[in-house]
């Protein structure tokens, strides 16, 4: 499965490689990373068809995550990609507003990769 991780902070790329060694090394995940909204969908543009999941963070200076969300529902609906939002704010501002432009599940840092690897593998299938 091709998922692709868009944050701002560069140590999150090392970081899903570590926990997720075995997994990448089975072929059952492949990342890709975009330090930016901008840069996420510039990658989307050019692979949107092998794209069938998206972690992004929400707060990412210029484009935030809620507006890359709303820009990927309203560019890629077929097949949609599944997104999953990100982010360090647990509030409902922030989960109402993911919700609404069509985020599949709500995440919060840090993250609990034992829980995302559930959902991930709950996807696979």
């Amino acid at each position: 499965m091709k998922i692709l991780v868009v944050d701002d902070e560069a140590d999150i790329q090392p970081l899903f490689i570590q926990r997720f060694r075995q997994e990448i090394k089975h072929g059952d995940f492949d990342f890709s990373f975009a330090l930016s909204g901008e840069e996420a969908l510039v990658y989307l543009e050019e692979n949107h068809s092998e794209v069938v999941l998206i972690l992004s963070d929400i707060n990412m200076p210029g484009m935030t995550g809620i507006e890359l969300l709303s820009r990927i529902r309203h560019a890629y609906a077929e097949p949609p990609p599944v997104v999953m939002m990100i982010t360090a704010y647990g509030d409902e501002e922030n989960r109402n507003q993911a919700m609404q432009n069509g985020a599949d599940e709500f995440l919060t840092k840090p993250l609990d990769f034992n829980l995302l690897k559930e959902k991930l593998k709950t996807f696979l299938h």
